[in-house]
């Protein structure tokens, strides 16, 4: 599930925005960079604000138009942002002029942002150069001192040391890679991520010459004091490669932005990277998209429903439905249930209240907060409760209870409501309004608004099993009607 912090981290995404020719059947997987910045700040929680800097026309075969934003578009985009809510961290990603990159390094030292990362966005897939020349200067000259993290790939990293009289030489090794990472930091910037997609290598970590032996992929991170990180993934044959480049610096800034140093940072989005392109939908006749959520969960209620969710879910529907109109609960209602039935039934309610009461009081230990602990519900059930709590977690504890507190609440306002029920003269009448009065209606708020705040933090999968101990415990309620004749 998506985490839901206290705290949003705020990351100011400057980039081109890629519209498709042809739009995606796959909800949420259009072709972007602007686009695949908000999904991956999206997926980590971040909240993302962009600045477009060009509108490209492409599909995953190609690029076929791009249209450059004036620069003091770009600008008063970046301002719009920067003086409201501010951010944590700014990421760039194709720049397009040399005039938006003099704009952004403005308001980069206007507005001081802790952190930023840049993705070089200079050379195409097919090696094409999309930066011009008086462009690469400025990225040199004014933000290259004030970056964070730069992450050139292989292509790029040579075109820049060219740019800057370095010879960037012949790479046969990871070392050579390194090498290279360590010239491109006297440029100015703090981190140097130098990415290996473009170059596998074979095990020995020198470089493939055949796709046969293209076996690993090395990730080098030079830092500070000869810091150098290797992050070696294994070779992926995919061509579910469009936008790895502007989702790694995303990955990153959104890490930075929760508080993780660079090495870390780094590392995890690389693991999300490969991930991303594991799990990829494989759409369009080129190099398609990633799978930005591969690691998020998706509730399949909105936060505060999870009730409504829970009883109108096909598991529960049916048996929730047989235990709020069930004979015993419509005898009780018309004022026919037998008189023994009913002495019976308060006799093993008594009986079920102390078994409750044990489950509440272990309910009670395994909370975590005074207030957990104050709104636990004291009302009767059966071992089944217990059973679960010894065995499973509070929260499997609370679905246990849930029938009880939800369902006596559920039936009393049925019945209230229903035409057939017997006010005067039913001897259940006093019953029926007991689950009905304010102290009552009030525990099951407390109840329900207990089990919404902790089932936000649970994955789909573990809702499902508590789903099923809700299922079962209602089984039990429906038993415990079953014990008494109600004709």
């Amino acid at each position: 599930m998506p985490r839901a912090p206290k705290k949003l981290d705020f990351v100011a995404s400057i980039t081109a925005s890629w519209s498709t020719e042809k739009s995606s059947s796959l909800p949420g997987q259009t072709l972007q960079g602007g686009q695949a910045d908000q999904k991956v700040l999206a997926a980590h929680g971040c909240y993302a604000m962009t600045s477009t800097t060009a509108l490209t026309i492409q599909n995953t075969k190609g690029v076929t138009g791009v249209h450059v934003i004036p620069s003091e578009v770009v600008g008063k985009q970046i301002e719009a942002c920067l003086e409201d809510i501010g951010a944590d961290v700014i990421k760039t990603g194709m720049l397009a002029s040399a005039e938006t990159i003099q704009v952004i390094a403005q308001m980069i030292t206007k507005y001081k942002v802790p952190a930023l990362v840049v993705d070089p966005v200079m050379v195409s897939t097919s090696g094409a150069q999309l930066l011009p020349h008086e462009a690469i200067a400025q990225l040199t000259q004014h933000l290259l001192p004030h970056t964070t993290v730069l992450t050139p790939n292989i292509p790029e990293a040579t075109l820049l040391l060219s740019q800057n009289g370095y010879d960037a030489g012949e790479i046969q090794s990871v070392a050579d890679v390194e090498a290279m990472g360590r010239k491109i930091q006297e440029l100015g910037p703090k981190w140097v991520l130098v990415k290996g997609g473009h170059m596998p290598f074979r095990k020995d970590l020198t470089v493939a010459k055949t796709n046969e032996e293209k076996e690993v992929v090395v990730d080098v991170l030079i830092g500070p004091e000869e810091a150098v990180v290797r992050i070696e993934s294994p070779y992926q044959e995919s061509t579910s490669t469009h936008g790895t480049g502007c989702s790694l610096a995303s990955a990153i800034s959104a890490r930075l932005a929760q508080g993780a140093d660079v090495p870390t940072a780094v590392r995890g989005a690389c693991r999300y990277i490969e991930a991303g392109i594991k799990t990829a939908p494989e759409i369009g006749n080129g190099h398609g998209p990633l799978d930005h959520f591969h690691s998020t969960h998706v509730l399949p209620f909105s936060p505060g429903y999870f009730v409504e969710y829970l009883l109108e879910h096909p598991a529960v529907r049916d048996v929730w439905n047989e235990f709020l109109y069930h004979p015993f609960v419509m005898a009780l209602g018309n004022g026919t249930l037998p008189l023994e039935s009913f002495k019976g039934y308060i006799v093993q309610d008594y009986l079920y209240l102390v078994h409750f009461s044990r489950a509440n009081a272990l309910a009670a230990y395994k909370a975590k907060s005074i207030g957990d602990i104050s709104r636990v519900p004291c009302t009767a059930y059966t071992r089944y409760a217990l059973d679960v709590g010894q065995s499973e977690d509070w929260l499997a504890l609370q679905m246990a209870l849930a029938p009880c507190l939800l369902g006596y609440g559920a039936v009393a306002k049925m019945l209230h409501a229903h035409t057939d029920t017997v006010r005067e003269g039913n001897t259940y009448w006093a019953w029926i309004e007991n689950y009905k009065a304010d102290d009552y209606v009030e525990a099951v708020r407390l109840g329900s608004e207990l089990i919404e705040k902790n089932i936000r933090l649970q994955s789909p999968s573990r809702i499902e099993e508590l789903i099923k101990i809700f299922v079962h415990a209602t089984r039990m309620e429906i038993g415990f009607w079953e014990m008494f004749p109600y004709e």
